[in-house]
C-alpha cells in the first residue's frame, strides 16, 4: 500500500504531466493505487495524493449502492460493474448538463466532507492502461468522483470548490491539517 498525502503537501497543488508511455512501472503504480483506494475505503484517488504529479486516476464505484451511477457508451447505457474499477490516463472531461449539489470528501482531507456544486454529468475521454481510448458519459457518483479525480490531477482540491461559508467554518482545521 501508498502512502496517501495529506492537505498542506505541496504535490497536491502540482498539475500532472502528461503519461507519455504505459510501461510496466506505470500498470504497477495503478494497481497499487487502486489497492491503496480500497484499503482506505475511498472510490477515487489521483496520482498527487501518493506523491506523483501524473495525469492518472483511478476511480471505483461499483460497491456505491447508496449513491447510484450510470455509464454510458457510445450513447447506450452500460453495465457499470463491467467497467470497475476504471484507469484513465492523460483524461479529458467535458461537463454536461446542470449543476448539483452532492457531498464529497477526499483522502487527503482526513474526516472534512463539504457540499459541491458540480455538473451532474461528465463526458470523459482518456487511455486505459491498455493504452487503448476509452470514452464514457456519466452521472451519480461516478460522475462526482470523475470530477474529483480530474480536479486534482489539475491541481485543484474539493476546498477550492466549497462555498465561502463551508470554507470559513473548516478554516482552522484546514490550517491545522496544513502545518502538519
Amino acid at each position: 500500500m501508498m502512502k496517501i498525502v495529506k492537505y498542506g503537501d505541496p504535490v497536491l497543488r502540482a498539475k500532472g504531466l502528461p503519461v507519455q508511455e504505459i510501461d510496466d512501472d506505470i500498470k504497477a503504480f495503478a494497481e497499487a493505487m487502486l489497492e491503496t483506494m480500497y484499503e482506505a475505503n475511498g472510490v477515487g484517488l489521483a496520482a498527487q495524493q501518493v506523491g506523483k504529479a501524473w495525469q492518472l486516476a483511478v476511480v471505483d464505484v461499483a460497491d456505491a449502492e447508496e449513491r447510484p451511477s450510470r455509464m454510458w457508451i457510445d450513447g447506450e447505457e452500460t453495465d457499470l460493474a463491467n467497467h470497475m474499477p476504471l484507469v484513465m490516463i492523460n483524461p479529458e472531461i467535458e461537463p454536461l448538463g446542470e449543476r448539483e449539489i452532492g457531498l464529497e470528501g477526499c483522502l487527503s482531507f482526513p474526516d472534512i466532507t463539504a457540499d459541491i456544486s458540480r455538473p451532474a454529468k461528465v463526458k470523459v475521454k482518456a487511455t486505459n492502461l491498455e493504452g487503448q481510448p476509452i470514452q464514457f458519459e456519466a452521472d451519480g457518483l461516478l460522475s462526482r468522483a470523475v470530477q474529483h479525480e480530474y480536479d486534482h490531477l489539475q491541481g485543484i482540491l474539493f476546498v477550492d470548490r466549497m462555498n465561502s461559508a463551508t470554507k470559513a467554518s473548516l478554516a482552522g482545521r484546514l490550517k491545522r491539517m496544513a502545518k502538519r
